[in-house]
């Protein structure tokens, strides 16, 4: 990989070397899969296979709050696809999501599966089977759902922009750095604006718009992405985001559902596979580890 100074880009790009970075192994130029591998299932009606990233928190947080609600058709089992692997490229894997991006759910509990992928997608499909966490008025319906749509088109930059160079990235390119802080803070004003005169993103209920920014956005002001980001960024100057992203962990299922898939941090927060609502107590990798 040559020098950004000294880079001249070909007139026909052609993939002949690793990108470098943290996730060089894993990306390419091709969709489909690299080798063979069906999807195990479990006993739940909704099955999920997925990772403890922003993304794929979005939906065991949604799960979790289901759950809590009473709503027994939201058991679900999860199954961890470890992107560093590349189980995303498994053959059972694509045919659930021919993206090869986590999450990923199949809905089993009809006469004729049905396959959900696309996080945002997910949540909306959850919300609507369950008729929970999205308001039915039209107004407020689309007002959450603005929002939803804000983080899909959003986050990206956070991610794959931000996040990418000042953590991922082979080098420490300026430009690329400052281009995406800038645009980093940027979204956090917007955030913290709108929070300056709503309790929630949709107005005053806690909705799917809550539970797709909250792992993006909360988890940057609470300190939990790219390492020292949070300090980088000042995140502390967004009073309003703080006191949101504050109210939203404060909720069990919220904390639940970050465990979930979780393949770092803490032992005690991870649960790298859930299959009933007892795994919390008892298969986290501490006790694993403990009784090995």
């Amino acid at each position: 990989m040559s020098d950004s100074k000294d880079y001249v880009p070909p007139k026909v790009w052609t993939w002949d070397q690793p990108s470098g970075g943290a996730f060089a192994s894993i990306n390419r130029p091709i969709a489909g899969p690299t080798h063979d591998k069906e999807l195990p299932i479990g006993k739940h009606p909704l099955q999920l296979y997925s990772l403890g990233t922003p993304n794929g928190v979005k939906v065991t947080i949604l799960l979790e709050e289901l759950l809590a609600l009473g709503h027994k058709g939201a058991e679900y089992d999860a199954w961890l696809i470890n992107i560093r692997d590349g189980d995303q490229f498994g053959s059972g894997f694509v045919d659930v999501n021919p993206n090869s991006k986590i999450p990923a759910l199949f809905d089993r509990s009809g006469s004729q599966p049905v396959r959900v992928f696309e996080s945002g997608s997910i949540l909306l499909y959850l919300a609507d089977k369950f008729q929970a966490f999205l308001p039915k008025d039209g107004a407020a319906r689309t007002e959450a759902l603005n929002w939803l749509f804000w983080q899909m088109g959003s986050a990206p930059y956070l991610g794959g922009g931000f996040g990418h160079f000042y953590a991922y990235a082979p080098a420490k390119f300026e430009y690329a750095i400052d281009r995406f802080s800038m645009e980093t803070k940027r979204q956090l004003d917007v955030l913290d604006r709108r929070l300056a005169v709503s309790e929630y993103l949709g107005g005053d209920q806690y909705t799917i718009a809550d539970i797709a920014v909250f792992p993006w956005y909360g988890g940057l002001v609470k300190g939990w992405l790219y390492g020292t980001a949070a300090e980088f960024l000042s995140v502390q100057d967004y009073k309003h985001v703080q006191r949101w992203a504050e109210t939203i962990y404060a909720r069990p299922a919220v904390k639940r559902g970050r465990m979930v898939n979780r393949v770092q941090g803490e032992l005690s927060e991870q649960l790298r596979e859930r299959h009933d609502a007892s795994d919390f107590d008892t298969k986290t990798q501490d006790k694993i580890q403990a009784a090995s």
